[in-house]
């Protein structure tokens, strides 16, 4: 595993990769909006890389207090328009777990919106897609997922902005038109469950590609990374990855 500082981010390599692979994973890391940088984005990075089994480069966005909504969102889409640079979109997918599926998406969205082509794919990881809390597991699930609201974390993030807006909040945007195939992931005792669960139901009411992966009796952030079942979810994310990386060929 070979990991490479760039300005405002990481490059991760796994060892052996082959030199002509042109697959590359835009990974945008967690941590309610506000934490997450520096090196716990590498360390991010690198996990996603090891999962992947391709080319990670890790947005470390900026974030409040100094710089809320839209500075990391900007960065994102930054990093995103690098890559278009020197890649076929097609050999591009965007994704992030929690937070970091709020900006993935968020930055598909406005990619679109700026007439950016869309990314192979959208990878959302137990993803933070609507800021207002309004899902039914913010409730049912408040006091069995020990993360609880990030209400506060939320609202300092968007700096006053409306978080319906669907900058903010993805899952109120218009997912219709080039939206790419997605997987979702959450558990049975996530709060971020409901995320998922409508954010799968409306890309497929678009006619979105959508795989969505629940585990059972998993919390915000699951078992740790030490259990069966998130390894067999590991290999459902790489699977899926391969064959949306495979789908340019064709």
């Amino acid at each position: 595993m070979c990991s490479v500082s760039q300005t405002g981010g990481f490059e991760v390599v796994p060892a052996g990769l082959d030199r002509t692979d042109r697959r590359v994973y835009l990974d945008i890391h967690g941590g309610a909006l506000i934490m997450g940088g520096g090196e716990v984005c590498k360390a991010m990075a690198m996990g996603t890389a090891r999962m992947v089994g391709a080319r990670v480069v890790a947005v470390d966005y900026r974030m409040p207090p100094e710089h809320p909504f839209p500075t990391g969102l900007d960065d994102c889409l930054a990093f995103y328009r690098m890559l278009l640079r020197d890649h076929d979109p097609k050999e591009i997918i965007v994704g992030g777990a929690s937070a970091g599926g709020n900006l993935a998406a968020a930055t598909v969205l406005r990619a679109r919106d700026e007439g950016l082509p869309a990314p192979a794919a959208a990878v959302l990881l137990s993803p933070e897609l609507d800021l207002t809390e309004s899902g039914d597991t913010f409730f049912t699930n408040a006091g069995i997922d020990g993360m609880g609201s990030l209400m506060q974390a939320n609202l300092l993030y968007a700096a006053g902005r409306n978080l319906t807006d669907p900058y903010l909040s993805p899952l109120f945007g218009d997912l219709a038109a080039g939206f790419p195939p997605t997987l979702l992931t959450a558990g049975t005792r996530d709060v971020f469950l409901s995320n998922a669960v409508r954010m799968h139901r409306k890309l497929r009411a678009a006619d979105v590609v959508a795989e969505l992966h629940v585990l059972e009796a998993a919390a915000h952030g699951a078992f740790g990374g030490v259990t069966r079942e998130e390894a067999e979810l590991n290999s459902e994310v790489r699977l899926f990855c391969e064959k949306r990386w495979a789908a340019r060929e064709n």
